[in-house]
């Protein structure tokens, strides 16, 4: 049975006023999102991932404004709420974020324990008795240990991994349906960083919402997400599923960011890296924005914008490429074969494990 959608924006652009110019960070993007699926946003910094997801929540800064588009959740338009207390029965309610710095999200001078109750009497409301005893619940579910006795402790004594095992309990405190995670591990060691992936999906199984996982780090993608949408200055320019995206991509962009995988690099060679900087975003952009940089680019990637062409039922690309009177182009050597490459990888590292526990 097909999954009802849940959220959608068509066609959304949002300027910021900068002094006496406008920054374009997102260029008529348009999204889906299905009930109880992830979906992944990867691209590089400044790419737009935060910004768009920002729009969901009525979160842009006061300087920036949706200029076009519509974005439905449910039956309800969100962009045409205006003021913050519009937001009150959805943000944080219905649609919840992570932040990567847990410490921007956390009061220092509160109780840990305090703050997730807040959220519980306020979006719940139940008594500060039945708060309380849901908080350490909740604590205890995203494995804080000795929940009951660190109910009082402040955040400065919790360690990085821990506040954002909070962090998680807060946004989770809403019971939301749509939970945005905006990088939430990168500021982690990859032993914490897979605990909290882990977390996320347990959760989401136990408490059946619909995440939208913000990255630049396509290795994250391939063990949480569904679905990828790919963004490139302000714009989606390829989206599919999980295999779409590694098996058989077809934008440059997304060949660069899979070539750039540091696990692809043989010992003593130099990982690849994405040639360029990305365009600024204050100037129209003629073409393809990433035609610059690309190697790929023929004569009309710098002319005019390419439409989004549709190479299976799930999977879409923004490229010129994918027009039938487009020379075949193969994709770099390092992303050929790369199921294979990522198999063989994965047993390799099995492998390692094993040797170190005997």
């Amino acid at each position: 049975m097909a999954k009802k959608t849940i959220l959608s924006a068509e066609n959304i652009s949002v300027g910021f006023k900068v002094r006496s110019s406008e920054l374009r960070a997102i260029r008529n993007v348009s999204l889906e999102l299905k009930e109880q699926e992830t979906l992944a946003i990867v691209g590089e910094s400044g790419s737009g991932k935060s910004v768009l997801t920002k729009t969901f929540t009525g979160m842009l800064e006061s300087n920036g404004a949706i200029t076009g588009g519509t974005i439905r959740y449910q039956d309800k338009i969100l962009s045409d709420l205006k003021k913050d207390s519009d937001w009150d029965g959805i943000r944080g309610k219905e649609i919840a974020t992570i932040f990567q710095d847990p410490m921007t999200s956390l009061n220092p001078i509160k109780t840990i324990g305090s703050q997730i109750s807040e959220v519980i009497i306020k979006h719940q409301k139940k008594s500060p008795k039945e708060a309380k005893q849901m908080a350490i619940d909740l604590m205890n579910r995203t494995g804080i240990p000795y929940a009951e006795k660190r109910y009082d402790d402040y955040p400065f004594q919790y360690s990085g991994g821990m506040r954002q095992r909070i962090v998680i309990a807060i946004a989770l405190a809403c019971r939301p349906k749509i939970l945005i995670c905006d990088e939430p591990t990168t500021a982690l060691d990859v032993t914490i960083q897979a605990q909290i992936l882990d977390l996320i999906r347990e959760l989401q199984e136990e408490y059946k919402f619909t995440t939208i996982f913000i990255t630049h780090d396509l290795g994250v993608v391939a063990s949480i997400a569904d679905r990828v949408a790919v963004m490139y200055a302000g714009q989606i320019v390829e989206t599919g599923t999980v295999e779409d995206i590694y098996y058989n991509p077809q934008h440059p962009y997304t060949w660069s960011l899979l070539s750039s995988l540091p696990q692809l690099g043989n010992r003593g060679d130099q990982l690849y890296s994405v040639p360029g900087t990305p365009p600024s975003l204050y100037k129209d952009i003629k073409g393809d924005a990433f035609a610059p940089r690309s190697s790929y680019a023929m004569e009309i990637d710098f002319a005019e914008e390419p439409p989004m062409f549709q190479v299976s039922e799930t999977h879409f690309a923004k490229t010129w490429l994918l027009d039938p009177r487009a020379p075949k182009s193969e994709k770099p050597e390092i992303i050929q074969n790369l199921h294979e490459k990522m198999v063989a990888l994965l047993k390799a590292q099995a492998g390692g494990i094993e040797d170190v526990e005997r």
